[in-house]
């Protein structure tokens, strides 16, 4: 596909297919520019390469990218619904920095006080090979982490090793300290976290506007300095998955 002038793209990644249901009922008129919402797959792996091959074969390499779908607290007191905004994501192969922390963590808690979503907490978001639960839950909150899930820290990995971009994770709590999985309460704290999950595009595209803008600055972190400001898409009307 041939670019042309005009903002760049953002991908919206996520793992299941649930998540892109949810995400693809939202309202897209206010996007600053090309958007796909890319089904990566569940775990790791699975998100390095779709991410990877997604930024690969967009022709778009200043592409915004955000990692988002479901997520378990770590910390004592979140529900189901509540937001994670990440400062930074980390996993066993390090730490990547999140940009525009506030800028998405402001227009969540505006979106949050008109529907049904409940807090916004912002913090590291750590990556996990697996469900968590119980005491490894603890031992993960113990070094400072909110929450966690299976795919954000490869995601932003991937993203900014294809390239230097904005890049961010936001989260839906789906179980938490108090309501894991395995309680009777899950399906109900599932119901809660979907419905979030379909009113967050607007501040996703807020965060990508701001990521435009001349200077291309965000809570200090530089946009790409060789931001090419070209109208590509990354396939926004396909659903891709690995």
């Amino acid at each position: 596909m041939t670019p042309g002038p005009g903002p760049a793209p953002l991908l919206i990644a996520c793992a299941l297919g649930i998540e892109r249901f949810a995400l693809r009922g939202g309202d897209f008129g206010a996007a600053a520019g090309p958007v796909t919402v890319l089904r990566t797959g569940m775990g790791p792996q699975a998100a390095e390469r779709a991410v990877t091959r997604a930024l690969a074969e967009s022709g778009a390499p200043g592409a915004a990218v955000i990692a988002t779908g479901f997520c378990a607290g770590l910390a004592p007191g979140m529900h189901p619904g509540d937001l994670v905004v990440a400062e930074e994501t980390r996993d066993g192969a390090g730490h990547t920095p999140c940009t525009g922390t506030a800028v998405l963590a402001e227009a969540l808690t505006r979106l949050a006080r008109a529907g049904p979503g409940r807090a916004v907490h912002t913090g590291p978001l750590v990556g996990s090979g697996h469900v968590v639960r119980g005491a490894e839950r603890a031992r993960l909150h113990a070094t400072g982490a909110i929450a966690v899930d299976m795919e954000s820290a490869a995601t932003l990995r991937s993203a900014v090793a294809a390239g230097v971009r904005p890049v961010a994770a936001v989260r839906v709590i789906v179980d938490a300290p108090e309501h894991e999985l395995v309680r009777i309460g899950t399906l109900r704290g599932g119901i809660s976290a979907f419905r979030v999950l379909r009113t967050v595009l607007p501040a996703f595209f807020a965060w990508h506007r701001s990521s435009l803008l001349p200077g291309g600055e965000l809570d200090g972190h530089a946009a790409p300095s060789d931001h090419p400001g070209r109208d590509v898409s990354l396939r926004p009307e396909s659903d891709q998955a690995s």
